[in-house]
């Protein structure tokens, strides 16, 4: 064991790198060659999402001449370069814009006509829902840009946001599927949603749906959401039940990246501990759980939870952000933040909260790590720990206390990892 931080972000980069999607992309791929290898019409590539571009790259590499059209439609930033059998489309997110509706028409030209000779390999990741989108007849990308940024500020979890997004889209929910003709379809998929279920990831473009009609009306009225009344009149529309010719493969998630994080922490000489890999919670009540396990371990190294210092307790999932205030910042930072204030003063901890795609919230941040010392920084700074956290004002509080993880996009999407070192 070294010094807290920095066994703290070689964790990071261990559990990050251990979910990249180039590997997983490459078996699935390969354990499909004899499908592949049976498709004599057409082969089309559409890559969507975060790790959109890293999970296109690995199939030129796999599939080379035989693609005979590519699409690759991902967040601004995320593709750093043009691909020869790609053409690439970076669209907004979390909230869709222009572009995103570009891409997801594109998507569908692409695949029109295509029959049972043809075949249409998906690769989907997180954030999908909000870079590939073709809204429903009578709907605008505006009506879901307004409703999106409503279920956002209102604290409603991913699976309640890709509810509305299902049905008020013509390509989510299976809809996407229905484009495809009668093409066969692999999916791969990066999962960012807790459980890994193919019909939340990317708010499932080729999976029959489970949620209904009335779960998105139920949603709209949980949280009082502004919707006008041909928006309600889309939320009626019924999703697919059903998709045919469609296989699927799960390419990482949440649970991979916490087992990498256990191992790299014990190499490190800590005792590693998954708490959960489903944490779904407010992110400042998330980090007012982190304090609080850190002071029982920390202070009194309490034997009844049998375990042993030093410690690593590790938590992966999807917190969410209740905005109150008009502050910048992201759920991985808040949750560092409401960490931060909660060990103040407290020797030998460090924690840390990081979106494993690199990007948290609408900031160039990853996330923040944070110690006892982090409050009384931030305060020789000007800036209160407490009034920051009340206004969402994590960043610049992590900015100024020199808190903040900046890794840049990482080329994958599986939740958040969040950690507890105690020395």
């Amino acid at each position: 064991m070294g010094d807290l931080r920095e066994d703290a972000f070689q964790i990071i980069e261990k559990s990050i790198g251990s979910v990249m999607p180039d590997v997983s992309v490459e078996r699935a791929l390969n354990d499909s060659m004899s499908d592949i290898g049976a498709c004599t019409g057409q082969l089309v590539v559409i890559s969507i999402g975060k790790a959109a571009y890293k999970m296109a790259e690995k199939a030129q590499a796999v599939l080379g001449d035989r693609i005979d059209k590519g699409l690759v439609v991902t967040k601004y930033g995320h593709a750093p370069e043009k691909m020869d059998k790609f053409e690439i489309i970076e669209a907004g997110h979390p909230i869709p814009d222009g572009n995103s509706v570009l891409g997801g028409m594109r998507a569908v030209e692409l695949v029109s006509g295509l029959g049972e000779s043809d075949m249409v390999i998906l690769l989907i990741s997180g954030g999908g829902s909000a870079v590939f989108e073709k809204p429903a007849e009578g709907v605008s990308i505006q009506d879901i840009t307004i409703v999106t940024d409503q279920l956002l500020a209102s604290g409603a979890n991913i699976v309640e946001i890709n509810t509305i997004r299902k049905h008020l889209s013509d390509i989510k929910g299976g809809r996407f599927a229905q484009h495809c003709g009668g093409a066969q379809i692999l999916a791969i998929a990066l999962s960012d949603v807790l459980g890994s279920r193919f019909d939340s990831i990317a708010s499932g473009p080729v999976h029959a749906d489970d949620t209904t009609a009335q779960m998105a009306l139920d949603i709209i009225e949980k949280y009082n959401i502004y919707a006008g009344e041909h928006v309600l009149k889309a939320l009626t529309h019924e999703t697919p039940k059903e998709t045919k010719r469609v296989k699927s493969y799960l390419a990482g998630s949440v649970k991979d990246m916490c087992r990498a994080a256990a191992r790299e922490a014990q190499n490190l000489g800590y005792h590693p501990l998954i708490m959960t890999t489903g944490l779904d919670c407010e992110a400042k009540e998330a980090g007012r759980m982190l304090a609080s396990i850190a002071h029982e371990y920390a202070e009194e190294g309490d034997q009844s939870w049998n375990h042993r210092r030093p410690s690593a307790i590790i938590f992966g999932g999807e917190t969410v952000v209740k905005l109150v205030g008009n502050g910048k910042g992201g759920r991985a930072q808040e949750l560092a933040l409401s960490a931060a204030i909660g060990i103040q003063g407290l020797e030998n901890v460090t924690i840390f909260a990081v979106g494993s795609d690199g990007t948290d919230g609408p900031t160039d941040a990853a996330g923040g790590i944070v110690d006892g010392s982090s409050v009384e920084i931030m305060s020789s700074e000007g800036l209160n720990a407490e009034a920051a956290l009340g206004n969402n004002d994590s960043y610049r509080a992590l900015y100024a206390s020199g808190d903040l993880i900046m890794t840049g996009p990482t080329g994958t999407n599986v939740n958040d990892l969040m950690v507890a070192l105690i020395g």
